[in-house]
């Protein structure tokens, strides 16, 4: 994580913006608040899934079960056939 106060991050703000293609970039101002710089449209991000950063879990469920699961909430039969 990068850190620019107010008047640095103006002055250097092609920097900046080239910094938070690569980490998180904060700039404070001397109220004392605080932005983070986020890129929205990350060419080097492209063609990967954003869920691949999320690590699976261990789970006892077959794959039959998984998928009756998934269809029956497609369904709503838990939400509208039970009452």
């Amino acid at each position: 994580m990068r850190i620019y106060n107010y008047s640095e991050a103006r002055q250097n703000f092609t920097s900046v913006l080239n910094t938070a293609l690569k980490e998180e970039v904060i700039i404070t101002r001397r109220d004392g608040s605080k932005f983070k710089i986020i890129p929205m449209d990350n060419k080097k991000a492209k063609g990967h899934s954003p869920l691949e950063s999320i690590k699976g879990i261990k789970a006892n469920v077959s794959t039959e079960e998984l998928v009756e699961t998934i269809r029956e909430g497609r369904e709503g039969r838990e939400y509208f056939n039970d009452k």
